[in-house]
């Protein structure tokens, strides 16, 4: 418990040398101010420009391309090589850096307008005086004012209260205010206030115990730095692909200059291009700027979809979540308070939905509902309803009736009020009608005393059925007093009337039963985690279809009790976590992961942080969500809704299969550069390619029309598959296979083309079948794209869907046929003027394996369904 527990109300103004009546003095405003900083939450130090650079080229490939930079410029300067390698390899790099900073200030800056949570003013009493200052200038030991619609500026001692009501949800998850009452001796958690909670009702003098970082709110915050984020699966995938092809080219360049210069008795310098040219060829340039590219794209289409993404790799994490972990307030509810049992003397018991219903007819005295409340609506959207959600929920449900409370409290003008506290469970007000007067009571059924003419059995056995729903029931009656019952009234009121009792519920929203159905078809398992009670959560949980017969409930205190292998035996079982805290939720991630499961949690409260942060993906909500929870998360829901999350998995799902498509495009190329390379080097030949040509194929054949496949539309049916498991490899679901049989196709081929050049058409002119084996590996590389976008069978429709990659093909075919007939620049990328004949060989080779891989395609899509069939 916090330290200000232990002292009194008075030691705790003595420690702060602060004064009840008065405050502070300016003096000790600025010596606080100079001892306890601002009051406002540091964000974690955010990496400087040069440590952003480098978190986008530390990866495996960026490295490779990095050390060939250096490798070639060194060979320049020492007359061995040329700029153009270097130039082209750099500029690759600078481009993906670029593209990946430009993302992520983007998503700083969609961020930035969403961080409003926090009170911008509040009502100080500095020496002798009330002011109203900023609350980053609050300091320990200002006495303070707050209100009904306040947001509590730091935390605090209540030193004066009128019925006080905080919502402490955002620190414990608790949907239900909190009553708070003054603090006279000893201090306690009911005379406590923290930052960040919101006051519902009432007002209170508060002296500031902490601000800033030293607050409830900041403590959490402060466990963020110590929670680290998990690498996400596509960037250790990538990671594995990046050494899997490094130990290739590693490899392959030292048997190239082992056999260049020991076989072939080659010059050093001509065996160590070999080598570079080996890199090169081992390394898809364009792969991380595609990646970034598909990622970016994903970005875009899930902010028009209410999902901003902060950590740009999110988008392809959350398409293959396997357990989405969500909140219920908000998130899987509405959060607002609603009517929906309504039961009444002499009437049955209406079921009113999850939309405000009118009844068919009202019943007598139904518009004395409207009375016995501090709550207010809004009369406009520049004001904020205040009061307690439950009496907000009574007076929406009154004026869906078509009853207007303020019309009725001028009616009944009211003249006394006896507030609600938690020993009475109950409030009443006193009106004045027509010479008489009139009581009005509203609270727990068990606490009201009712008259003999009302059926206590008929009225208890609506109650328990309301209560075995989950709800939050209210009971109400009312008692006339022919003239003024005096100041002891409400002791008085033991002949009430009924007015009837209402069943409250925050509602599930409505789109999320169908969205939580397409979840679980989608193989993805969805989780309730909430600190509110357990048959709240449980009921909500069966009405959604979270939570099943079979299947189990567990609370925070029962999940203390068990040891982490205990829990890891029973969390596959488990569909809702009840009454959870911080650390609760943040072990639950933890242990899931170690199931090998990745984790997508929602949140908006500081008590979610840490779990946000430890998550695969943290959702943090953008209009009920606090700063902290926002700055711990991945991906920011703009309306709050769980249906979006579902959204975002469709797109996160599209941008993986297309990264797929993009590695099955670009590296069957280069394995197929890499063996054509060995085999030619190793019988004689010499390089069949020059660096040049490699980077042409890798950067303008295959990488201009490869960013384009980012805008792949979704393949049919790909919310119907399981997630891809977190120790899967990149070559799963037949990638590896499909880059086997292209690769396989490719060296082949093209060893076959460059003999024919180089021995046939060329009689023994090594340029002819470079040209040649250069111009079929460049356009049919391109062509291929076709077969490879989608895994449907190809079809006129399929492979023109996308307009933008028809028109890159068509544009990056032209400009390699310019570069075949244009002298000039024939002779910069190191190519010959081919005869027809050469031209006719070409064609007929680059269509070649497009047809190959889409025969194979076809093989294996048939395959698929047969396994797919069986399993259901």
């Amino acid at each position: 418990m916090p330290e200000q527990q232990k002292l009194s109300v008075q030691q705790l103004l003595d420690k702060l040398q602060s004064n009840l009546d008065s405050g502070l003095t300016t003096k000790q405003v600025e010596r606080q101010f100079q001892e306890y900083g601002k009051n406002e939450l540091v964000e974690q130090t955010k990496p400087n420009f040069i440590k952003r650079v480098w978190k986008h080229m530390s990866d495996v490939t960026s490295l490779v391309l990095l050390f060939a930079v250096f490798l070639s410029v060194y060979l320049t300067f020492t007359g061995d090589g040329n700029w153009t390698k270097t130039i082209v390899i750099a500029a690759i790099l600078v481009i993906n850096v670029a593209i990946s900073l430009f993302q992520e200030g983007k998503a700083e800056q969609a961020i930035a307008s969403l961080q409003s949570m926090t009170t911008p003013t509040t009502k100080a009493l500095r020496a002798g005086t009330t002011q109203t200052i900023d609350t980053v200038e609050l300091v320990p030991g200002d006495v303070i004012f707050i209100a009904a619609g306040d947001s509590v500026p730091a935390d605090g001692i209540v030193l004066e209260t009128t019925d006080l009501l905080v919502e402490e949800a955002i620190l414990t998850g608790e949907s239900e205010p909190v009553e708070k009452q003054q603090a006279v001796d000893a201090v306690d958690e009911t005379s406590q206030v923290y930052s960040g909670t919101a006051v519902v009702q009432g007002r209170a003098k508060v002296l500031v115990t902490k601000t800033g970082m030293t607050t409830e709110m900041g403590k959490i915050a402060g466990m963020l730095n110590a929670t680290q984020a998990e690498k996400t699966p596509l960037a250790k995938r990538l990671n594995a692909l990046g050494i899997r092809l490094s130990v290739i080219a590693i490899l392959g360049g030292l048997v190239a200059i082992l056999a260049s210069t020991l076989m072939y008795n080659d010059a050093l310098a001509d065996s160590v291009m070999i080598g570079v040219s080996l890199a090169i060829a081992a390394v898809p340039e364009s792969l991380p700027v595609i990646v970034t590219l598909s990622l970016a794209h994903g970005v875009r289409l899930m902010a028009k979809r209410n999902a901003i993404v902060r950590r740009i790799t999110a988008v392809e994490t959350i398409g293959n979540v396997t357990i989405i972990a969500s909140d219920k307030t908000g998130t899987l509810t509405q959060n607002k308070m609603t009517v929906t049992q309504f039961w009444s003397k002499n009437t049955e018991v209406k079921a009113l939905g999850h939309k405000q219903e009118q009844l068919n007819d009202l019943p007598e005295k139904f518009d004395l509902w409207a009375l016995a409340t501090t709550a207010k609506l809004a009369s406009d959207e520049q004001e904020k309803d205040t009061g307690s959600p439950t009496e907000l929920a009574i007076l929406r449900f009154v004026l869906a009736q078509e009853v207007d409370p303020q019309q009725v409290l001028k009616k009944y003008p009211q003249v006394a009020e006896d507030p609600f506290n938690s020993e009475k469970k109950m409030m009443a007000t006193l009106h004045k009608y027509d010479g008489k007067y009139l009581a009005v009571v509203k609270g727990a059924f068990d606490r009201l005393q009712f008259g003999d003419q009302v059926d206590r059995t008929q009225m208890q056995q609506h109650h328990d059925e309301f209560a075995t729903k989950g709800l939050r029931i209210l009971a109400a009656g009312f008692q006339w007093f022919t003239s003024d019952p005096g100041e002891n009234w409400p002791e008085k009121l033991t002949e009430l009337e009924c007015l009837g009792l209402v069943g409250i519920q925050d509602p599930p929203r409505a789109e999320v039963p169908a969205a939580i159905s397409e979840a679980q078809q989608a193989g993805i398992k969805t989780v309730m985690i909430t600190g509110d009670h357990l048959e709240t959560a449980r009921t909500i949980a069966t009405e959604i279809g979270i939570l099943q017969a079979d299947e189990l409930v567990l609370t925070g205190q029962e999940l203390n009790q068990m040891s982490d292998d205990e829990l890891l035996k029973k969390i596959t079982d488990v569909r809702v976590f009840a009454r959870t805290t911080p650390s609760d939720k943040l072990r639950i991630v933890k242990l899931w992961q170690q199931l090998g499961e990745v984790v997508a949690m929602t949140g908006d409260g500081v008590n979610d942080a840490p779990a946000l942060k430890a998550a695969d993906v943290g959702i943090a909500m953008g209009i009920t969500g606090t700063d902290v929870s926002k700055n711990a998360s991945d991906m920011i829901l703009v309306d709050d809704n769980f249906a979006t999350i579902i959204e975002a998995v469709r797109q996160g799902r599209t941008v993986y299969q297309n990264i797929l498509k993009a590695v099955e495009f670009l590296v069957s190329v280069n394995f197929a550069q890499i063996f054509t390379l060995l085999f030619a080097i190793l019988i004689g030949w010499g390089a069949p390619l020059t660096a040049e040509q490699m980077l042409i194929i890798n950067v303008l054949a295959d990488g201009i029309p490869g960013f384009f496949l980012s805008q792949e539309a979704a393949e049919p049916g790909i919310m119907k598959i399981a997630p891809i498991k977190r120790a899967s490899s990149i070559w799963h679901l037949g990638l590896g296979k499909r880059v086997a049989v292209r690769t396989a196709t490719y060296v082949t081929l093209i060893l076959g083309v460059y003999a024919i050049g180089r021995f046939g058409i060329g009689a023994n002119n090594a340029a002819v079948g470079m040209s040649m084996l250069f111009f079929v590996l460049a356009i049919g590389s391109i062509l291929d794209i076709f077969p490879i976008k989608t895994r449907q069978p190809l079809s006129i429709q399929t492979a023109f869907n996308n307009r933008v990659l028809t028109r890159s093909i068509v544009g990056t075919i032209t400009a390699l046929l310019i570069i075949g007939v244009v002298p000039n620049l024939a002779r910069i990328f190191g190519v010959v003027m081919l005869p027809l004949t050469a031209w006719l060989i070409v064609l007929i080779g680059a269509i070649l394996p497009m047809l190959v891989v889409e025969g194979y395609k076809r093989v294996q899509h048939r395959n698929e369904l047969r396994a797919w069939a069986k399993e259901t």
